[in-house]
């Protein structure tokens, strides 16, 4: 490969990843824009921002070093290493402190949903307790023979059956109502766990490489 198409891909190298790092930086631009510091749902949206975006920014530098490299094959501390290494050092710090208020968050949302859980719970157990109850199967009866769903000829023992069965269906349903809700919090909370504190984890990690090895 010639000298001249070196240069070409050097700099496009690092002109495709400044521009990947500036994109980066609208997405910030465009949360913090709100200012609203004071308010949980910000500061989680920025959170989500800053880790679901961050490593758009982590290729583009990656990209810049690359680019770099194939214009100076001879390692030195230039103008644009020490951009990248202020820049990721910016970013692995923004994700130092992201860590927490990602954490912080899981746990209110982990909280809030477990509440809801909890009292869907709590009236389904109240509806089991209305199985035994007497006067509830005779109103039930009494709604099934206005819509035609238990005939009036049937006898009492009957009536009752019908009553009880379809209480029992009722509750089926909403125990499996339970059961999806119970799932989808739980897949909730992982991917919070895991995609959200553990993706902000690793790009600490790879940012603060990154930071070294620019100036190494």
């Amino acid at each position: 490969m010639s000298s001249a198409t070196t240069g070409r891909f050097g700099t496009l190298f690092r002109w495709l990843g400044l521009t990947l790092v500036v994109l980066l930086a609208l997405q910030l631009l465009a949360v913090l824009a709100v200012n609203g510091w004071a308010e949980e749902s910000f500061r989680q949206l920025l959170s989500t921002t800053l880790v679901t975006q961050s490593p758009m920014a982590f290729v583009g530098m990656l990209l810049m070093l690359i680019g770099q490299r194939l214009d100076e094959p001879v390692p030195g501390r230039t103008p644009l290493r020490w951009f990248v290494c202020v820049v990721s050092g910016l970013l692995a710090l923004a994700l130092l402190i992201t860590i927490p208020v990602t954490i912080s968050g899981d746990r209110a949302v982990s909280d809030q949903a477990n509440q809801a859980l909890l009292a869907q719970r709590g009236q389904l157990e109240m509806a089991k307790a209305q199985l035994q109850n007497p006067q509830v199967i005779e109103q039930v009866v009494a709604q099934g023979e206005q819509a035609g769903q238990i005939p009036a000829t049937a006898t009492e023992d009957q009536k009752k059956q019908a009553a009880q069965a379809f209480m029992n269906r009722q509750l089926g349903q909403a125990e499996a109502q339970l059961k999806q809700a119970e799932n989808r919090r739980d897949l909730a909370a992982n991917q919070r766990r895991i995609g959200g504190t553990g993706t902000a984890v690793v790009l600490l990690v790879a940012f603060t490489l990154l930071a070294l090895v620019a100036v190494l």
